[in-house]
């Protein structure tokens, strides 16, 4: 049986991270999504317990007092964190998770969990593709645009100390680089 792990994928705001976790989860059964819960606004494409667990801001510091979180991060104003009950589950299962979080929360977790944790850091092209990829998503405002874009060089600077770099300049080669580090690991053996 294999050991499962916690897969970790970051990256800055529109480099592409989200839809890589999302092609790796529809070929890889073995893996379950890390719902994180988030104290901001939901999206309107977003569903409550499916994309996050939408909290209110009282909500989420209470489970900080219960030490509920495996990592946890106040991001532009919001709260974002991984709960330790669904990960803890999910790996008694038998189940590898697959999480979709910012650098401060990936290196958090590979402190947690260090061997059983794979950072894989989701590299943008470039700067320019990141902003027109934000502006073409229409998800924010222009002060949470200006916000994502100014933390970008922070994120980028974080790169270095990942497990794995991918490039995501063409998505299908991204995601079968992330699906070969996994069969690398022996956290899955189907291939694309």
């Amino acid at each position: 049986m294999k050991h499962p792990k916690l897969i970790v994928l970051s990256a800055p705001s529109g480099a592409g991270k989200t839809t890589v976790a999302h092609a790796i989860l529809k070929q890889h059964q073995n893996i379950i999504f890390s719902i994180s819960a988030t104290t901001r606004t939901r999206r309107n494409s977003e569903v409550e317990g499916k994309d996050y667990y939408f909290l209110t801001t009282e909500e989420f510091l209470q489970k900080i007092k219960e030490n509920a979180f495996v990592e946890y991060q106040k991001i532009y104003d919001d709260y974002y964190g991984s709960l330790k009950q669904e990960v803890e589950n999910a790996l008694q299962n038998g189940y590898s998770v697959l999480f979709d979080i910012d650098v401060e929360g990936a290196l958090n977790i590979k402190k947690t969990y260090s061997d059983d944790a794979i950072l894989i850091f989701i590299a943008p092209p470039n700067i320019n593709e990141i902003t027109r990829r934000l502006i073409r998503r229409k998800t924010e405002g222009e002060e949470k645009l200006r916000k994502r874009l100014d933390r970008i060089p922070m994120e980028m600077k974080q790169q270095k100390k990942f497990d794995y770099i991918v490039m995501n300049d063409d998505l299908q080669k991204a995601i079968h680089e992330v699906t070969k580090i996994l069969i690398n690991h022996n956290i899955t053996n189907e291939h694309q």
